[in-house]
This record gives structure tokens, sequence and C-alpha cells, in this order.
């Protein structure tokens, strides 16, 4: 038996574990009564998550490409690259402090100041008339990014089961593609008054909104959810049981730090982020590529809002498919790139006045796109321990970063207009993610086979917290070990989904 208490650095001595000993009389969970709490909290999260208007501020420079954006500020093409690539930069250079503000703050306060932050610099943008002043709030855009998708994932992490969270992701990453429609339309609708301002500053407006709406109402976690009762708030947590991750602790601990660094899959999983998101670059410059299929731009906003429709359905069946469990997160993912990958050689090798079949090519491309949703809904769920799961994130998301930042510049003038070399690239990286993807499966499904033939470790069954009662009396507790904050090396009982 070990005990813990307040000053402990222990597993026992973290806040969900204190708070899973509070004295609240709490039954087991049903699976109608775990399935209606789920739905409540579906109804106050997913809406908030789903309205954070950043995904479409993602899309505004390269839909004011073809808008006037460059003429204005009179950017050469390697300028425009830049533009792309200093947000990924700045996001690579704030992503791990972000991180560990998210551990040390209120994630919904701390989330919704940087979503202020970032609707000001947006508003800016409207206002540019240079290189260097829009290269400024591109990397004040970057760096606000670096709390919005971790904490995106911390919370999803402690709201839903590791079943739950792949589907969770991947809602929020559809928005990306109703953000593309609705880009198309603002920049159809005012060809006359320079359009690529209207886009900065109608979104710039939204997302000070939405700003406000995530200080008011973004729970911070389930032991504090204003949507909850006292009761359900431990219902929450019970619920979430199954993850064997625990909930949140504020507290920092240098070996779950130190582990994270060691661990092999980490790093698989780094790579993996940094491949397949340098053909994300296509997300600045699709309507520069369309518009070299030989479209007219005004044809090409347009056109661009069958992209949002694309991407909403390939997301949505990606996510949907993960839900076989012959298929699970792996196996998906490695087929969502078959199609991605045929959709890029085709661009590559289809004639010149084949418009039509270059354009749905390009679509069938836009695949790619899917395995990194449902990887990040993976992620969450294949790391426990709150600061390893942290740094797994930063560690991620930096690597994110850095694919997103070399992209841009593979697109060269005098690769223009077919730009045969980018797509050589981009074909690169989808096979080489299907190839990583198909290693991490394979490196989990063996642990998972290891532990199943392993004695039953009993190292923290028996762990007790102390906790003083309102009457100023101290007790110890005995804590349930997926309350204690193991990460999943230490927690033997923790089986990796595939």
């Amino acid at each position: 038996m070990s005990t813990t208490s307040d000053s402990s650095r222990g597993p026992g001595s973290s806040a969900q574990a204190k708070f899973a000993a509070a004295d609240i009389d709490v039954k087991t969970l049903t699976h109608e009564e775990g399935q209606r709490l789920r739905r409540k909290i579906d109804w106050h999260l997913m809406p908030l998550m789903c309205s954070k208007m950043t995904f479409a501020d993602k899309t505004t420079l390269g839909q004011s490409a073809v808008l006037g954006i460059i003429p204005s500020n009179k950017l050469s093409q390697n300028q425009f690259n830049w533009l792309g690539t200093i947000f990924s930069l700045s996001f690579l250079f704030f992503e791990y402090p972000q991180n560990l503000a998210l551990q040390r703050f209120p994630v919904g306060k701390w989330m919704s100041l940087n979503i202020f932050v970032w609707a000001v610099a947006l508003l800016c943008h409207a206002a540019c008339k240079s290189f260097g002043a829009l290269f400024t709030v591109r990397f004040i855009l970057g760096a606000c990014e670096g709390a919005i998708t971790p904490g995106f994932m911390i919370v999803t992490s402690m709201f839903y089961t590791r079943e739950e969270q792949t589907r969770r992701v991947g809602y929020w990453f559809l928005m990306n593609g109703f953000a593309i429609i609705f880009l198309g339309f603002t920049s159809f609708g005012t060809p006359n008054f320079k359009p690529w301002q209207w886009l900065m500053i109608i979104t710039g407006l939204i997302t000070l909104i939405v700003s406000l709406l995530f200080w008011l109402f973004f729970p911070d976690s389930p032991t504090n959810a204003w949507f909850l009762t006292p009761e359900e708030r431990v219902q929450a947590i019970e619920r979430i049981k199954v993850n064997q991750s625990g909930v949140e602790n504020k507290r920092w601990k240098k070996d779950q730090f130190l582990e994270t660094l060691k661990d092999p899959k980490v790093w698989i999983m780094a790579l993996f982020a940094a491949v397949v998101n340098v053909p994300n670059s296509l997300i600045n410059q699709r309507q520069i590529i369309v518009n070299q299929f030989g479209f007219a731009p005004i044809h090409t906003t347009l056109i661009g809002c069958v992209d949002g429709v694309v991407e909403i359905l390939t997301i949505w069946l990606g996510v949907s498919l993960t839900r076989i469990p012959a298929l699970g997160r792996g196996y998906t993912s490695i087929l969502m790139f078959v199609p991605a990958l045929l959709g890029s050689l085709l661009v590559n090798t289809l004639r010149d006045s084949n418009r039509v079949g270059l354009l749905f090519s390009y679509w069938v491309s836009v695949f790619f796109i899917v395995p990194f949703p449902i990887f990040l809904g993976w992620a969450g769920s294949i790391v426990s321990g709150h600061t390893k799961r942290t740094t797994t994130n930063a560690i991620i998301l930096i690597a994110y970063a850095l694919g997103n930042a070399a992209g841009p510049f593979m697109w060269k003038k005098e690769y223009q207009p077919r730009n045969h070399i980018p797509w050589v690239v981009i074909s690169s990286c989808i096979f080489s993610g299907a190839v990583l993807i198909f290693i991490l499966r394979t490196l989990l499904a063996r642990e998972n086979a290891r532990r199943d033939a392993e004695t039953r470790d009993e190292t923290y069954d028996d762990v007790y917290v102390l906790t003083e009662k309102p009457d100023g009396t101290k007790v110890e507790t005995r804590v349930d070990k997926t309350f204690l904050d193991l990460t999943d090396l230490q927690n033997r009982d923790f089986r990796y989904i595939l």
C-alpha cells in the first residue's frame, strides 16, 4: 500500500485523484445514463469547438491569393510562400510554451484569450499594404494557433472515451470544409470591393464573437464544467475510466517528460505529422493551382466551395470507417491514402488540355487530409499521463509545424503552371505517411500482445490519497489506479487502440 499527501509528487497526488476520492455518493453508470451524459457533453462542447473560426482564418490567405492580396501588397511568389511559412514557424516556436500554459492555466480561458488576439491580428490584415506588415500579423496568428489545436486535443481527451475521441476530432476538423464553402461564397459576393480585405474583416469579426463565447462557456475540465451538476462531474470522470489516462493535473512531472522523449512511438508519430503536412501547403496554393488549370479567378472562388464539400465528405467517411473493428484507426488511415496517392499521380500525368480531369484528380488527392484528424484523435488515446500527453501533443504539433513550414517553398515560379516537382513531393509524402502508420500500428499491436502475455502488475492497486473533510478531519481514501495520472508505460493494464 502507498499513501500520498497534498505535497506529494507521486501518482496519487493528482488533481483528478483527489476529486475521485471526494465524499460524493455516485452509483455506477448504466449504459443509458452514460449515453445521456455524453449527449449533454456533446451539446455543450461540440458547437463551440465547431464554431471556432480559425478553421476559416487558415484558408483566408489562400482565398485572397486570387482576389488581389498579391498585387495590393506588391508580393513576389517567394514572399507569398513566406506568409504561409512564417505562420508555421511561429506556431513551432510557441508550441511548447503554449502547451505549458495550457497545463498551468484554465484551458478554456487561455484559449479564449488566444482567440481574441487571433481575431485582432486577422482584422489588421485588411489594413496591411506591404510584405512586412503581413509578415507581422501572420507571425501573431501562428503564435495564437499554438494554443488552439492542443487545447482541443486536451479537452477532447478529458471529456470523451478513447472510442469517442477520433469522431469528435473529426467533427471539429470538418469545419475546415464548411469554412472553405463560407469563404468561397463571401469572396464571390464581393468582386468589386477588394474582396481579400472583406475576407479578413468578416472572419475577424466573427472570431471576436467566438472568443467571447469561449470565455463565457468553454469548460476547463469535467471537474468544473458549468453545465454539469456536482454528481454529473463525478460521473463524467467515472465514464472515462476506460481511457486509463486520468483527467487533468496542473503539476509538470519530470519523469513523464523524460519518458516521452525515450518513447519510440512518440517519434514515429512526430515523423508522420511532419511528412503528411508538407502537402498541407495546398491550403494556400489551391486557388492558384485551379486558376492555372485554366479557370477564371471568379470561377475559381466558387470551385473552391466544392473543395469544402470534398473535405467534409472525405473526413466524415474516414472517421466513420474507424468504427469498423477490422479497420480501426490504422488501417482506415492507410485506406484513405490510396485515393490520395492516385489523385496526386493523375494531376501530374494528365494532359494540360484535360482541365476537368485535372480538377477531379485534384479533388481526389484531397483524401490526403483525412488521416491526420484520425491520427490526432488516435494519438490522444494511445498516450497516458497528463504531462506525457501534453508533451507528446507538443512534439507532434511541432513536427506538424515543420511540415507546414517546409511545404510552401516547393511552389516555385519556375514550376508553374503544372507544378510537376511539388506534386512528386506530395505523392512521396502520401506514400511515406501510409508506411509510417503501418509501422506505428504494428508496434502497438505487438505491445498489446506482450502485455496480454504478462503476469498482471499490482504495483498501483492500493494507493491512498490524504483528503480533508469540511470539519477539518483528514482521512485516507483509496483511489482507483485509473485516476493516478500514470503513463501508458507505467500502467500495464493500459491497452493501445489500433
